[in-house]
């Protein structure tokens, strides 16, 4: 294969990925990831705690002889904790070079949306602002929060973290 070959290959990776999300839902609300991070879906685990990582980093998983950090999504998001079930799923995904678990309460499905539906999520005049949320998908009479994946995690968080991983 030449090299033009593999930069074709590799594009066209990218366009078959652009616009699909893994949707997954936290309570009441739907959101988002873009489906070029996401390394795989697996059942909830044995998560082994870790001493002093913030409340929302659960701790570890041994995935294949891989050791994944896991983060409760709905603790990241100061909501309220709820039991796992069989319902409860990790998503893996891969950010800046490290695999992380996102603990979701179900995940729906893989989704198309296309660029026409996709909208920045309004500005407040609060000062605050949400950091996670990079876009709002517009499905149907629906709104699906799509993620900021690289700002689920701090530059800081995530060195740490590759010293427990």
């Amino acid at each position: 294969m030449t090299r033009n070959e593999v930069v074709q290959v590799e594009e066209l990776e990218e366009d078959t990925q652009k616009g699909k999300f893994l949707t997954f839902v936290l309570g009441n609300e739907s959101y988002g990831i873009g489906i070029e991070f996401v390394r795989e879906i697996i059942g909830i685990l044995p998560i082994t705690e870790v001493p002093e990582l913030p409340a929302y980093l659960k701790g570890i998983i041994n995935l294949r002889g891989k050791i994944i950090p896991v983060m409760d999504i709905r603790l990241r998001f100061k909501k309220e904790f709820r039991e796992y079930n069989e319902r409860t799923c990790i998503i893996v995904i891969d950010i800046l070079d490290n695999c992380v678990g996102l603990i979701v309460d179900s995940v729906a499905e893989v989704l198309s949306i296309s660029d026409e539906d996709i909208v920045l999520p309004p500005t407040t005049h609060t000062g605050v602002s949400n950091r996670y949320i990079k876009s709002i998908g517009k499905v149907g009479n629906d709104v699906k929060l799509l993620l900021e994946c690289e700002k689920l995690l701090s530059k800081d968080e995530l060195e740490s973290l590759e010293t427990i991983g």
